[in-house]
C-alpha cells in the first residue's frame, strides 16, 4: 500500500514538472544545416532530455558490444570452476564410498578445471594411496609439502603411508614435522607420545602431557591419571638405582591420584627402605581402606624388615578384622595365618568363601588341610577344585596376566594398560616371554623375597 501511494504521488510530481517546462513562455532559436528551428522553451527542453536518453541508450548498446568478448570469457571461466568443483567434490564421495579409481579420475578432471587448487592434487595422493600406487602417492604429497596451506595434510597422508608400509620411523619423522607444524595437530601428538612411551622416555612423554589443554571435567581427570602413570613410571625405573628421586616421582603420582596403588607401594617400600616403618605403615593403611589392595595388605605385613612369622600375623590382625570384609581381606589375613601356622585363624577366615571359592582360596585351603592335618586326600581335592574355579583378580592387559603392574602394555605398547581385574581368559604366554620394559624393578633391600616385586596395579 505504501509502495502504490509512492508511486502515485512521483507520477503526479513527474507530469506536473512536465507541464510546467511545456507551459514556460519564450522560445528557443536552433540552427542546424539551414535549418532554422523555433519551439516554445518547454518543449525544447523536453526534446533535449529526450535525445540525452536516445544517446546513453545507444551507447549501452555499444559498449554491450564491445564487452561481449570479455564477458563470454568469464562466463566460460566460471562454468569451468562449476565443473571443477563439482568434480572434486564428486572426487571426495567417490572415495569415502570406496571407488578410488573413480575418484583419482575425477581429482585429475578437477585439476585440469582448477589447476591452481591443491584440493585437487589431495584428493588425487589420497585416491592413489587408496589404489596401493604407493610412489604416486609420495610424489604428490611431497609436492603438496612446500604449499603452507596444505603441508600439513601432506604430511597426515605421507604418516599414513608410512604406517601402511610398516615404516615406524619414517612415520615418527612425518608426525615430529607436522607437530613442529601444528602443534594442535591431535594426531601427530599421539604418535609422538606413544613414541616416548615405547622407549621408555617418561621425561619427554609427562612434558607433552603437561602442556595438554583440558576443558571439561573428564579431559582434566584424564590428563591427571596420565601424568600419575607416566610419574609412578619414572617411580618404578628409579627405584633401585636413585631411590630419593622415586620417592619424589611415587609422592607427586599420589597428589596427583590419592589412592593410586603401584605409586603407594613404591613409595611404602622406599620409606621401608630407609627405616621410616611409620609413614609406610600409615601410607598402607590409607591405600588398603581406599582400595582393599592384597598387594597393600602384603606389604604392610612385612613393613619390619625381619619380623617373623607371628609379629606378621599380628600386624595382618590389626589392619584386618575378622570376619573378613571381603575376599581379598580373607586371602591375606589366611596367608599370614597359615605362615604363623595358626590353622584354626586361617580355616574360620576362609570359611565364608568356601561355597563359591576361587583358585587362590582353594589353593590356601590345600595348604590348611595338609599342614593342619596332614590330610592329603582332601588337600588334592581342594587343587583339583583350584583347577576348576574361577580365577583371582591379577594384574591384566590386553589377554594378558601378569604378577607385575607394568606401566605399559607388552602387547600393544599402551599406557596404563594393566588393571586389577578377573583376567576373562588364561594366557598361554609364559612370564619370561614378555618383554622386559626399561629399568626392571628388583626386591627392596631388607625385605624378604615374599613380597611383591612390583607395585599394584589400578585400583578397583
Amino acid at each position: 500500500m505504501i509502495r502504490l501511494a509512492s508511486w502515485i504521488v512521483a507520477s503526479l510530481v513527474i507530469a506536473l514538472v512536465a507541464a510546467w517546462l511545456i507551459a514556460l513562455p519564450g522560445t528557443l532559436t536552433l540552427e542546424v544545416g539551414g535549418y532554422r528551428m523555433q519551439p516554445r522553451l518547454g518543449a525544447a527542453i523536453f526534446m533535449l532530455l529526450l535525445i540525452a536518453v536516445v544517446i546513453i541508450f545507444i551507447w549501452a548498446i555499444i559498449r554491450r558490444i564491445i564487452a561481449t568478448p570479455r564477458v563470454l570469457a568469464r562466463r566460460s571461466r566460471e562454468r569451468r570452476k562449476e565443473l571443477g568443483v563439482e568434480a572434486l567434490s564428486d572426487g571426495f564421495v567417490a572415495l569415502q564410498s570406496g571407488d578410488p579409481a573413480r575418484a583419482r579420475m575425477l581429482a585429475r578432471e578437477a585439476q585440469s578445471r582448477l589447476p591452481a587448487n591443491q584440493a585437487a592434487r589431495l584428493l588425487e595422493a589420497r585416491a592413489d594411496l587408496a589404489l596401493g600406487d604407493m610412489p604416486a602417492a609420495r610424489e604428490h604429497y611431497r609436492a603438496l609439502i612446500g604449499d603452507e596451506k596444505t603441508a600439513l595434510a601432506a604430511l597426515t597422508g605421507l604418516y599414513e603411508q608410512a604406517r601402511a608400509q610398516n615404516r615406524p620411523d619414517a612415520a615418527l619423522t612425518f608426525a615430529r614435522k607436522a607437530l613442529t607444524l601444528a602443534p594442535q595437530a591431535g594426531w601427530a601428538a599421539n604418535a609422538v607420545f606413544e613414541d616416548y612411551i615405547r622407549r621408555g622416555q617418561w621425561a619427554e612423554a609427562v612434558a607433552m602431557v603437561n602442556i595438554e589443554t583440558t576443558g571439561t571435567r573428564e579431559a582434566r581427570a584424564r590428563k591427571r591419571r596420565r601424568q600419575a602413570v607416566i610419574e609412578t613410571a619414572r617411580a618404578r625405573e628409579a627405584e633401585t638405582s636413585d631411590p630419593m628421586r622415586a620417592l619424589d616421582h611415587a609422592l607427586t603420582a599420589l597428589k596427583l591420584l590419592p589412592d593410586f596403588v603401584p605409586a603407594a607401594l613404591i613409595a611404602a617400600r622406599i620409606h621401608i627402605n630407609h627405616g621410616e616403618t611409620r609413614k609406610a605403615m600409615s601410607l598402607l593403611r590409607r591405600i588398603w581402606r581406599a582400595t582393599g589392595h592384597p598387594d597393600a595388605a602384603a606389604l604392610y605385613a612385612h613393613a619390619q624388615p625381619g619380623a617373623s612369622a607371628v609379629e606378621r600375623l599380628k600386624r595382618m590382625r590389626e589392619l584386618i578384622d575378622v570376619p573378613a570384609p571381603h575376599r581379598a581381606a580373607a586371602m591375606a589375613l589366611a596367608r599370614a595365618a597359615i605362615d604363623a601356622y595358626d590353622w584354626p585363624l586361617a580355616r574360620t577366615t576362609l570359611q565364608p568363601y568356601l561355597n563359591e571359592p576361587t583358585q587362590g582360596i582353594a589353593s590356601l585351603m590345600a595348604e590348611i588341610e595338609e599342614g593342619q592335618s596332614g590330610d592329603q586326600g582332601k588337600a588334592r581335592e581342594w587343587l583339583a577344585r583350584a583347577v576348576r574355579a574361577p580365577r583371582d583378580p591379577a594384574w591384566t592387559a590386553d589377554g594378558l596376566t601378569s604378577d607385575e603392574w607394568e606401566p605399559t602394555s607388552p602387547v600393544t605398547g599402551r599406557l596404563d594398560a594393566f588393571e586389577w581385574k578377573v583376567p576373562v581368559t588364561a594366557t598361554g604366554r609364559p612370564p619370561e616371554a614378555v618383554p622386559p620394559l626399561p629399568g626392571p624393578l628388583q626386591p627392596a633391600q631388607g625385605l624378604p623375597d615374599v613380597l611383591p616385586l612390583a607395585p599394584a596395579g589400578k585400583p578397583q
